[in-house]
Order: structure tokens, then C-alpha cells, then sequence
């Protein structure tokens, strides 16, 4: 009878930890709370760039001055894999920035070096909507590699609605409530996209996830007045 108690008491806790997780997992968690930095720094740095403020709520990438010159991208401090991102971003005229996923910190590389890039820009005014192929670096394009169909951003000093969605490798790309990008990862269609882009000889950005499969969600400075908000995530 003692030996059945026990047993069943075990099996209890187990069940309790399995709902634990599972409600964990399902659970939307705010990455920023529109006061503070709390769990971001500098990619491949221990504080917060000065290029960086918080503005009526927002995460802003300042524009280049004497009084932001500490550069850096923004990475929130937790490894993700499977998981829905959702986040507001708005432009300045002309502005570049970009939101990487599955990003590895690697000493002396750039993030976008092993991340993938869901691109943010003014598509009217940078001279980067108009390069690549098919629009493929257009906002909420996978930058370099798929373009964003519908074309559906709203334009510099609007606020986008942005989602990704990642699960075994199965990545989708939202703006404004459309699906605009659908890929997969690590494929052989992968290898293709990636051997006929710009990425071609970065084995990290091949293998984004590193052995893993997991990474960092990182915010790009790219030198431009750009501001994101609302940051919320659920594993999956």
C-alpha cells in the first residue's frame, strides 16, 4: 500500500510539472514592458548601446549623432525555437532596421551573419527596395531571399504589425494581418535560396539555429531613426 502511495504521488507531481510546462509553453510573455530594458543588451555585449532609448512606450534605434555613439544590435537574452513573435514597429523616412531570429552570438560577426531577417523599411525612400530580386528586400521580406506578397507596409512614420511565426523549422513572416513569406528551414530548398543570395559563403546563416535549432531574437541597428513596441512571445 506504502509502495502504491508513493507511486501514485509521483505520478501526480509528474502531471502537474507536464500542465506546468504545457501552460508555460502556450503562454504570451512580454519581451518589453515600454519602461525599461529589462532582459535586452548588445549583441556581443553585457549593456545597452546609447544608439538605444525608450520613447513614449517604444524600443528606439536612434540615428547616427555625437550623442549615440555607441552602434550595437538589440538582442533579447533568452534562446527560442519554436515560437509566434508579434511587435509594432514604425520607420523614419528613409530608415533601415530588421528583426533577426534564431540568431547565434558569435565574437567578431555580425548578427545577420547566422539570423535570418525579417527586413523593416521605408520602401519609398531607401535605395534597398530597390535591389535584390523581385523585391526581396522590401519590408517584411525574408531580406535577400523571399519577397513579401502582398506588399502590404504602410509606409514611413506608420505603425506595422509584425509576426513571425517559427515551428520545426517551419517559418512564417505577417505584416498588418497578411501572410507575406512561408518557408522552410534547413531543406534543400533552404540550401538553394541561401547558395543564390547574399548569405552564400556564411556556413552560420546556412545552419541558422546553430546544432540547436534555437537563437536569439535581436532588433538591427542599421544606423536610422526606428521604433518597436508591443513585443510579446509564446513558445510553442
Amino acid at each position: 500500500m506504502k509502495r502504491t502511495l508513493i507511486m501514485g504521488s509521483l505520478f501526480a507531481l509528474l502531471l502537474v510539472g507536464l500542465n506546468a510546462a504545457a501552460q508555460k509553453k502556450g503562454k504570451w510573455v512580454t519581451l518589453f514592458d515600454g519602461k525599461t530594458m529589462k532582459g535586452w543588451r548588445g549583441y556581443n555585449m553585457t549593456g545597452i548601446p546609447n544608439a538605444w532609448t525608450i520613447e513614449d512606450g517604444a524600443l528606439k534605434i536612434n540615428a547616427r549623432s555625437a550623442t549615440t555613439n555607441e552602434r550595437g544590435d538589440l538582442l533579447f537574452d533568452q534562446k527560442f525555437k519554436n515560437f509566434e513573435l508579434q511587435l509594432m514597429y514604425k520607420v523614419d523616412k528613409g530608415a533601415n532596421s530588421g528583426i533577426l531570429y534564431l540568431a547565434q552570438e558569435l565574437p567578431g560577426k555580425r548578427v545577420y551573419q547566422s539570423a535570418p531577417e525579417f527586413q523593416v523599411l521605408d520602401n519609398e525612400n531607401h535605395p534597398d527596395a530597390k535591389a535584390g530580386k523581385n523585391g526581396n528586400r522590401k519590408s517584411a521580406s525574408l531580406y535577400d531571399m523571399i519577397p513579401a506578397t502582398p506588399q502590404v507596409d504602410k509606409g514611413f512614420g506608420q505603425w506595422n504589425e509584425a509576426r513571425i511565426i517559427i515551428k520545426d523549422g517551419h517559418v512564417q513572416h505577417f505584416l498588418n494581418g497578411k501572410k507575406v513569406v512561408e518557408y522552410t528551414l534547413w531543406n534543400e530548398d533552404w540550401k538553394n535560396m541561401v547558395l543564390n543570395s547574399k548569405f552564400k559563403d556564411w556556413a552560420d546563416f546556412m545552419n541558422a539555429g546553430g546544432e540547436s535549432r534555437s537563437g536569439f531574437i535581436a532588433l538591427q541597428d542599421h544606423g536610422n531613426n526606428v521604433w518597436f513596441k508591443n513585443i510579446k512571445l509564446r513558445e510553442l
